[in-house]
């Protein structure tokens, strides 16, 4: 979930995508790695120091979190920028994918990973938000945080998700090597999908106990 984390059954699977096996769920087991990870991905390769000032965390610690994420081959040194002052690191996968009996394998460090994505996800949209009065008015429109209440099974839910997407996929995906490519007045978009069971939720109500609430609940 980093910068998304996408399910090995999601279309246009990439190839450099790497397959998150146990090693690699414990070492992104950390706010800090998701997040240094996250800015790689996204503005491309950076420095600890650069990293550490964006994170409000000192370059001691950005710099222990890339060897971790070395160590673990989510990020390698970019030696073509590096020299003997200065480490550049790079993010090595586009895209790594949750097995989904590996937080059966490794119920700590999954729980904590989806933790730190949860906790990232909130971040951005906080920080939308408090971005959002002084962008322009075409982009403010553009702005929506919604939610459905659906009923469905565990077939349908995961059909949702993949309908979902695929419909994502349609779009154009957004790196650093392809941003001047993108047509005028493109900018960086985050799309965020959650699929929340509720499964304590009470039973639907007998058709004598009322209306019913209208199930969905779109804000923006």
């Amino acid at each position: 979930m980093a910068d998304a984390v996408e399910r090995p059954d999601g279309p246009n699977v990439e190839e450099d995508s790497v397959v998150l096996d146990a090693k690699g769920l414990r070492a992104l087991a950390h706010p800090v790695r998701v997040q240094l990870v996250g800015l790689l991905r996204k503005y491309g390769p950076s420095t600890a120091t650069r990293l550490a000032e964006r994170l409000g965390v000192n370059s001691g610690t950005a710099s222990y979190h890339l060897r971790q994420l070395g160590a673990a081959g989510f990020v390698e040194e970019d030696t073509e920028r590096g020299n003997a002052r200065e480490r550049w690191w790079r993010s090595v996968h586009r895209t790594t994918f949750n097995d989904p009996e590996l937080a059966e394998q490794e119920p700590e460090a999954a729980l904590a990973y989806q933790q730190s994505v949860a906790a990232l996800y909130t971040l951005r949209t906080q920080q939308t938000l408090n971005e959002l009065q002084t962008m322009p008015r075409a982009w403010r429109n553009t702005f929506d945080m919604s939610d459905w209440a659906l009923r469905l099974t565990p077939e349908e839910a995961a059909a949702l998700y993949r309908e979902l997407a695929e419909v994502v996929a349609r779009y154009r995906r957004d790196a650093p090597e392809t941003a001047a490519s993108a047509p005028e007045g493109a900018e960086r978009v985050a799309v965020i999908t959650q699929i929340l069971p509720e499964l304590d939720a009470p039973a639907a109500s007998s058709p004598h106990s009322g209306p019913q609430e209208e199930e969905g609940s779109p804000t923006s």
